[in-house]
């Protein structure tokens, strides 16, 4: 666990969601798997500018397209507090604004998303309570410990197979519990996750999304090859 680094692409998360500037970006041919999923329009406008900022081709101006959008965040959870999804997805824009900051100027953002993603989680209903789980185990594994931080790699466990048992298809329900074996020096069995992870079903309006945590899932998955 440990440092704050770029790790926390939380954000990562099992976002779903149906975003037009994205859908053509990786064709589903008719046999493939889809996951269809109806967000509402907020969360779907969140989700797709997390990918653009996430994966940006010029990092430049990666930490000013972060700032821009937690303030899109919060104007949509002013306008709907009521909605936990929105707490889900400003969680993870804050997890993942973190990691693009690193460094102890990061804990701040940090803290708050794991205000956000617990709200989440009592609010209940909603279509990313799974996510909601997933994103908060993920916080937990990758921050330290007390006094600096909350990190618990026991709560993390909890929470990551929580969002698992929730939702055991998901790209990033098997890819941050993959991440968090492989802290934890499991390598045979983060294996197992990672290549679910790559068999997971598409996300329709998360193709970009989706090919770019594909692509880290591929990565990870060569660099377990290579201890062999």
């Amino acid at each position: 666990m440990k440092k704050m680094t770029g790790a926390y692409t939380l954000a990562m998360l099992l976002l779903m969601g149906a975003s037009p500037g994205f859908c053509n970006d990786v064709e589903v041919s008719s046999s493939e798997a889809v996951i269809q999923l109806m967000p509402s329009a907020g969360v779907a406008e969140l989700q797709t500018a997390w990918a653009q900022a996430q994966y940006p081709a010029d990092k430049k101006s990666q930490e000013k397209d972060f700032d821009v959008l937690l303030e899109r965040a919060n104007s949509l959870v002013q306008a709907s507090p009521a909605d936990p999804d929105l707490y889900v997805w400003r969680g993870i824009i804050k997890a993942s604004y973190a990691g693009v900051k690193g460094g102890l100027g990061a804990l701040g953002l940090v803290k708050e998303a794991k205000v956000d993603l617990e709200h989440a989680i009592a609010l209940g209903g909603g279509s990313l309570q799974a996510a909601a789980r997933t994103s908060l185990g993920s916080l937990y594994f990758q921050v330290p410990p007390w006094p600096i931080a909350f990190g618990s790699d026991k709560k993390a466990e909890a929470y990551l197979l929580e969002g698992l048992a929730m939702a055991p298809a998901d790209i990033d329900s098997n890819y941050f519990y993959a991440l968090y074996l492989l802290d934890q020096r499991e390598f045979g069995k983060a294996r197992q996750y990672l290549e679910l992870a790559h068999a997971a079903p598409r996300r329709i309006g998360r193709a970009y999304a989706d090919q770019e945590r594909r692509r880290e899932v591929l990565e990870l998955i060569t660099e377990q090859q290579k201890r062999k």
